[in-house]
């Protein structure tokens, strides 16, 4: 049986310039949120399209020598091909311009005439011809540049207004009443700011004789339909309201959940309430207001010389469903968020290569090694297997409520944090040590957990990654996350524990994300410094194979703590020790690109204890971003662990992780000792300088 009906659309893309990231990140967020909903079993509709009227579709047209239709034509089908590109799996895609769409805007607009809303006037003010909107002489005050450069002009003309201020009250009492209406709540208040000055009623209408290319309004053909009452409408156009067909708007609407950027604001959240009510309808469930990708210099990415651009190179060079997944995890939905190269592939290699794509990498192998390149059976259970199962039962339900709460950044971080886990508890297994000890039935129950983690992960994140998942259930042997890209619902029984099926070969193939060696750096679209780097990158806090693992003990070996404890990667050591030279660098030196290899960031520890087994170690917790992990440190003679709560620290980011007396280690804290044998810590305190910071 269908689930809950959900109805989500993008804004309608103006046909009139090349596709920019925003409208990427705007369509694969409605296809992930699509997919995932087909995914949990909801009667999913997804829609987007092509805004194809206005001035500046007729002004680009005449400059090209082309028919406006012509030229909406091809600059749709770019949208298209676009949303191709990227795996977007829309099931509609409206054009202002379709027979279908001019027919319900005339209803709507003689509805709403027949209702007294509509009313012709004379009106002498500003117009922002970029903007193809009236602006107040505030607004004017703020645009000076366009006003010399002659984009904002005086004009004065007979026009049709739609009466805004009648229905003012109404919304703000209806914004007070349903308060995530408007998300975030940031937007809302915004929007309440706006109502709680004199609106000016809304100009509906262009003369023909100034503006053509338009759908006429049905009750003066002397005049064409201004093209964002034009375009909102076309969320109840492609469901075919007050048609002869109307058996979609009647299952979706009122369900809807309109994904917009934050500078249309006012036409959805102020005109489009206003103009349903005008006729009878109710608003869609939610407005969401996504925030920006902005270039390194703050400004909106899509408006840069590198905006357009960028986003499909990021794409073409390292993937398509790796591009999808930076855009999803980069950032919560609401804020705004910086891009580069160097941003995006530190972000894939932590997360893919380093995390995930190393868990399907090893553990195949250990299969194919250890079992036969078959699925084990898990023959027995100890509390490490139990509490790997209870981490992904509790991941299960997480993720479905950070996904219902379009919170994707940290459904996706909950998946990533079971990878992270079961990489650690390959680290505490060791299966290579069970294999050599003949622990076969331990054995098979630890590649058991593994394989059917990366099954679970697969499933969870297969609408960020439809392809890339897609390959890594085929080489763990497990059937496809059907419903994730179809009608069919599977989230509750394809993430029950137990999916894999023992015997079933685990075929294996290339690697999944291979790391990236160096930046490639795009000529001429990316800020001029991202095409000089050259340093390859390293990698970053990657889990240790079997043979890493006893190099890391060996190593390990050599260094001990001032109080004669044995010390190991992920234990500090106060005052440092020296570290050897490079190649060519003169003793106790070290070069620049040796320098570069270490990853240090500021951090937080958030928790912190005894460790159970040393009375010199402390186990905390910190957090680095909205990552987590785990540092054992030998401070514990300098330091209560109640007085390092909060603390934001210097660490070393990209060791590889240890064991130290039975609890892992993942990084390196700072630290500096005098020579009266006092310890302090490396921290900041500015506030600007969040945890997860780069130090450089």
């Amino acid at each position: 049986m269908a689930g809950d009906p959900f109805y989500v659309t993008t804004p309608i893309y103006y046909a009139n310039a090349e596709p920019t990231i925003g409208h990427a990140y705007t369509t694969v967020l409605g296809d992930v949120l699509a997919r995932y909903h087909r995914l949990f079993g909801d009667d999913t509709y997804y829609l987007t399209g092509a805004d194809e009227h206005g001035l500046k579709v007729q002004q680009a047209a005449e400059a090209r020598g082309v028919a406006p239709q012509r030229h909406a034509d091809e600059m749709s089908a770019r949208f298209k091909d676009l949303f191709q590109r990227l795996e977007i799996t829309n099931d509609d895609f409206i054009r202002t311009t379709e027979p279908r769409h001019k027919r319900v805007v005339q209803e709507f607009l003689q509805r709403s005439h027949d209702n007294g809303d509509i009313y012709k006037g004379t009106y002498k003010g500003w117009y922002n011809v970029r903007e193809e909107m009236f602006v107040t002489e505030s607004e004017k005050d703020d645009l000076k540049d366009d006003v010399a450069a002659g984009r904002v002009i005086e004009l004065e003309e007979e026009n049709y207004f739609f009466r805004l201020s009648k229905y003012q009250q109404w919304l703000i009492d209806y914004l007070n009443a349903n308060p995530d209406f408007i998300a975030p709540d940031t937007r809302r208040n915004e929007v309440l700011g706006f109502l709680r000055q004199p609106l000016n009623d809304l100009c509906v209408s262009r003369p023909a004789t100034r503006l053509k290319w338009g759908i006429p309004l049905p009750f003066d053909d002397k005049y064409v339909t201004y093209v964002w009452f034009d375009a909102l409408i076309n969320y109840v156009s492609a469901l075919g309201w007050d048609t002869g067909d109307t058996a979609l708007f009647k299952k979706y609407w009122p369900s809807a959940l309109h994904l917009i950027g934050k500078d249309i604001l006012k036409p959805h959240c102020v005109y489009w309430p206003m103009m349903l009510k005008s006729v009878g309808l109710k608003p869609p469930r939610q407005i969401l207001a996504h925030g920006w990708w902005c270039a390194p210099d703050g400004s909106k990415l899509s408006k840069t010389i590198h905006g357009s651009g960028l986003f499909l190179w990021l794409a073409d060079q390292y993937g398509v469903d790796e591009f999808r997944y930076f855009l999803m995890r980069g950032r919560a939905v609401a804020q705004d968020g910086g891009v580069d190269e160097r941003t995006f592939v530190d972000r894939i290699t932590s997360d893919l290569s380093n995390d995930l794509g190393n868990l399907l990498s090893r553990t195949v192998k250990m299969v194919q090694q250890y079992c036969g390149g078959k699925v084990p059976t898990a023959r027995s259970c100890d509390a490490k297997d139990e509490g790997l199962e209870a981490i992904a039962g509790r991941a299960r339900k997480r993720v479905r409520e950070l996904i219902d709460a379009i919170e994707l950044h940290n459904a996706i971080e909950e998946i990533m944090s079971v990878v992270r886990a079961t990489n650690r508890y390959i680290v505490a297994r060791e299966p290579w040590a069970l294999f050599k000890d003949g622990k076969n039935e331990l054995l098979d129950a630890t590649l058991y957990h593994c394989l059917e983690i990366l099954r679970l992960a697969g499933v969870a994140l297969s609408p960020v990654m439809p392809a890339k998942c897609a390959e890594l259930l085929r080489q763990i042997g497990a059937p496809a996350a059907n419903g994730a890209s179809g009608p069919q619902g599977c989230w509750e029984q394809a993430m029950a524990w137990g999916g894999l099926e023992p015997g079933a070969v685990v075929p294996g193939g290339e690697p999944l994300f291979p790391r990236v060696a160096a930046l490639k750096g795009q000529p001429g679209a990316v800020p001029s410094d991202m095409g000089k780097v050259e340093k390859p990158l390293e990698r970053v806090a990657q889990q240790p194979t079997e043979k890493a693992a006893k190099a890391e003990r060996k190593a390990a070996d050599r260094f001990t703590a001032p109080d004669g404890a044995k010390a190991a990667a992920g234990t500090e050591m106060p005052g440092g020790a020296g570290a050897p030279g490079g190649a060519g660098a003169p003793e106790g030196l070290i070069t620049i690109d040796e320098f570069f290899k270490a990853q240090l960031r500021t951090a937080e520890i958030v928790e912190a204890k005894r460790h159970p087994n040393a009375d010199r170690l402390l186990v905390l917790q910190i957090a680095l971003g909205e990552e987590r992990r785990q540092i054992v440190a030998g401070i514990a003679a300098y330091f209560k662990p109640e007085e390092l709560v909060g603390k934001r620290i210097a660490v070393v980011a990209n060791l590889v992780p240890a064991k130290l007396r039975g609890e892992v280690s993942q990084g390196m804290l700072l630290a500096a000792k005098d020579s009266a044998g006092r310890l302090t810590l490396l921290t900041t305190s500015d506030p600007a300088f969040p945890s997860g910071c780069e130090i450089s």
